[in-house]
């Protein structure tokens, strides 16, 4: 077999072995579940009601920000995966075995990727009872989610960094989320960037979340139009941005979590 089969054949066998972990242990995809409809239902009929974005219904304009925030937030089940089995000694067992160094890492990030389609399956559903509806062809709505999941998926090679760098199960919980609420909020996601202060604008607009938030509701005709969607260049450009950022966080984060991985393991 060639170097890159090898990789393949032994990071799908680890991700067997992960997606049968979550079959074992239910209540981790029930409550990645019951978390992002809880953001729906809040801000659906609790804070939807006070946020009006001229062009559009709000509804609808949430449903990426909620999309974009559960794959986001679902990379912390990347950490916390990895620093459970740094703990209790797994990675030193696969590091016993003849395969791939690369295949620990491609498995546990493929099987957080398979999750992610089950739980954005979970989120249409819920999209739907709330008013949210898809206003374009097949095609075209493919591509927001075709990018939501490659953005979910480079984040969770962050997330991978963050798990082989800390020392316990407890702190990767914090530390795989802690940084994700302010990536979230100061975005796009839920607000219009015109209603930020002037000097957060900026920050907002060329956000990953608020780029990847924008390309979705572009391929789903949920965009808004005029003054709430600003004249900057991430405003008119999402979907460009957004693989930019896609690409350059997996530029960075892959060889940089394969990096920590050997170390972490060898300690």
């Amino acid at each position: 077999m060639t170097a890159v089969a090898t990789v393949l054949t032994d990071g799908w066998v680890v991700t067997k072995r992960n997606l049968i972990k979550i079959k074992r242990i239910p209540d981790l995809l029930i409550f990645s579940t019951i978390q992002p409809i809880m953001f729906v239902v809040l801000f659906a009929f609790v804070f939807g009601g006070s946020i009006v974005i001229p062009g559009v219904n709000y509804r609808e304009y949430l449903m990426a920000g909620i999309f974009t925030q559960t794959v986001a937030f679902g990379s912390g089940i990347t950490a916390i995966g990895l620093a459970d089995d740094l703990q209790k000694g797994i990675i030193d067992r696969f590091r016993s075995l003849p395969m791939s160094r690369a295949a620990v890492l491609l498995g546990r990030t493929t099987s957080d990727l398979l999750n992610n389609v089950f739980v954005l399956l979970i989120m249409v559903v819920c999209g739907l009872a709330v008013g949210w509806r898809i206003h374009t062809g097949p095609a075209e709505a493919s591509v927001g989610f075709l990018v939501l999941l490659l953005f979910g998926y480079a984040i969770s090679w962050v997330a991978a960094v963050i798990g082989l760098s800390v020392s316990s199960v407890e702190v990767a919980q914090s530390a795989g989320l802690i940084w994700i609420f302010p990536l979230t909020f100061v975005s796009t996601a839920f607000v219009a960037a015109d209603t930020l202060p002037s000097w957060l604008q900026p920050v907002a607009e060329w956000n990953p979340i608020s780029t990847v938030a924008l390309t979705m509701r572009d391929s789903w005709g949920n965009a808004p139009a005029g003054l709430a969607r600003g004249d900057s260049f991430p405003a008119h450009h999402p979907l460009l941005l957004s693989l930019v950022w896609i690409g350059a966080i997996l530029v960075v984060f892959m060889p940089l979590a394969i990096s920590r991985y050997r170390r972490a393991a060898s300690r």
